[in-house]
């Protein structure tokens, strides 16, 4: 099967549409809906040219507080010579639809849909849509957390083509991921996968860890266990989860269910704030 990436973010929905909705935020998940991205709730920052985002994600006291992830949209000419403001901030971008050309360490990368890059905190970087069409990214942002003795990992550029696919144990392939580095690295505090389920492919039990998760559903549909409920997902939605949230899915039909997933791994949880 093909793998896709959703990307039909924008728009207003009519005046005809019903209100009731899939968009739900409980004290252990968040479910927004493709459904809820439209024009009115985008954001925009600063030394960003031609530039919106949807913020899916942020740092929550009480809930999640790891990460933050956004939906960017940048149109051609546009882009950034100064993308983060934080000098402590690693970051992870997803190319789903268009081609951008990023600049890491005085090098150019021509990013199209599958494209990944994990850039270190601290980097040089800047972005910039030479296209003729609008170029959409997902971009995940988290504090690196160092510890004494190991170095931060190196910057890398890759994309999803280039990456083998993992399948878990006893599955007969049906339920795979994709990892871009090495999390057996004590290097990284966090990982950004893609994570592949066939139709009727099931994670059979409720996960439950203190892994916080952001869950970009790139391909097909699924029924997600959320806690206590049974949640419908498709492509071009997004489940946000604190730690501890019980988790677990059936894939539906006709193609494979896929989604971008983020990660807090290999570090010890904090005890002071």
């Amino acid at each position: 099967m093909t793998n896709t990436y959703y990307a039909k973010m924008g728009g207003l929905p009519p005046q005809s549409q019903m209100l009731t909705g899939r968009a739900v935020f409980t004290d252990a998940y968040a479910v927004i809906p493709k459904g809820v991205m439209s024009d009115i709730v985008t954001s925009f920052l600063p030394h960003w040219n031609k530039t919106r985002l949807w913020i899916l994600a942020r740092p929550l006291s009480g809930f999640a507080e790891t990460f933050s992830q956004y939906i960017m949209e940048v149109s051609p000419g546009g882009g950034s010579k100064n993308p983060e403001p934080d000098p402590d901030a690693q970051g992870v971008l997803f190319i789903v639809e268009g081609e951008i050309t990023l600049t890491l360490d005085e090098k150019n990368h021509t990013m199209k849909p599958g494209g990944y890059a994990y850039i270190p905190p601290a980097s040089n970087w800047s972005m910039q849509n030479d296209s003729g069409q609008p170029c959409k990214f997902h971009w995940i942002r988290k504090s690196y957390e160092p510890v004494e003795g190991i170095n931060p990992p190196p910057a890398l550029v890759t994309s999803e083509n280039q990456v083998d696919a993992i399948a878990m144990p006893d599955t007969n392939d049906t339920w795979t991921t994709k990892r871009f580095v090495d999390t057996d690295d004590m290097a990284h505090d966090m990982c950004v996968n893609i994570v592949s389920l066939k139709p009727g492919a099931v994670i059979p039990f409720a996960e439950t860890h203190v892994m916080e998760h952001g869950l970009y559903v790139l391909q097909g549909k699924a029924v997600y266990r959320l806690n206590q409920d049974w949640v419908e997902v498709e492509a071009g939605d997004f489940i946000w989860l604190r730690a501890f949230c019980p988790q677990a899915c059936y894939a539906g039909g006709p193609e494979s269910f896929r989604y971008l997933l983020y990660k807090d791994i290999n570090r010890h949880p904090k005890l002071k704030i």
